[in-house]
């Protein structure tokens, strides 16, 4: 079997092949049941991929799971989107991803996952929302090992986007930058757990140290009342 085989551009139906293989075991993540990647790849290359290698299926996957995260759908865990996708690679991996159903999510959706909100909201960061969001009075608790609860991904943008890029508390530049933007964090001054709403009435944008100190330290509750005195928007619950 020649490399010039394995490497070559990949056909509609191979696409087609490892989107139907994909959504499948997405459907099985999704429903908690387990499966096997190695099993999985194995099962696709013998059926409809007998030219492809084991990382050439690999790369494939990742690459699905990118196109679905452009489009704002969950995605396999165990496959971390890639960073490069072929435009007519992903233009093939949309059709086929529409073919069977899959339509763009919506990028204002509340979530539970944290990294899906973290994307969703620096989107919408850079987007420079107007308006204060509605958000989400009563957040509701996750099925989850922990507890997670569904956020509003407007309402971490736009608390954000506020504090133009310093912190609620101690008023200083955000320590670094991640996604192209200055790194806060959204804290919830009563917390979700203490049925503490998801609106911007109740979250500020605070650095990494201000946000342990909210949590931690000797003075929290001091320093908690401080921020109602320093961001006038909040409203005690």
């Amino acid at each position: 079997m020649s490399e010039t085989i394995k490497d070559s551009d990949w056909s509609v139906s191979e696409i087609r092949a490892a989107v139907d293989a994909y959504l499948k075991m997405l459907a099985l993540e999704l429903s908690g049941q387990k499966f096997v990647k190695t099993v999985e790849n194995l099962a696709l290359r013998e059926a409809s991929l007998p030219t492809r290698t084991k990382g050439s299926v690999e790369f494939r996957m990742q690459n699905i799971s990118t196109v679905l995260m452009k489009m704002d759908r969950e995605f396999i865990k165990g496959y971390k989107p890639a960073k490069n996708v072929g435009s007519n690679v992903e233009q093939l991996i949309r059709a086929a991803l529409t073919e069977r159903g899959v339509q763009p999510g919506d990028p204002t959706a509340p979530t539970a996952d944290e990294q899906t909100l973290e994307r969703r909201a620096a989107a919408l960061q850079k987007q420079k929302i107007k308006e204060p969001p509605k958000g989400i009075k009563k957040p509701k608790r996750a099925a989850s090992s922990g507890t997670v609860y569904v956020r509003d991904p407007e309402v971490r943008a736009w608390v954000r986007n506020e504090a133009e890029g310093h912190c609620d508390g101690c008023g200083e530049p955000a320590p670094f930058q991640k996604l192209g933007l200055p790194y806060l964090e959204v804290h919830h001054v009563k917390p979700l757990a203490e049925k503490g709403s998801d609106q911007v009435t109740n979250a500020v944008a605070l650095c990494p140290n201000c946000h342990r100190r909210c949590h931690h330290s000797s003075d929290s509750e001091e320093f908690t009342a401080s921020l109602y005195k320093k961001v006038t928007r909040l409203i005690p619950e």
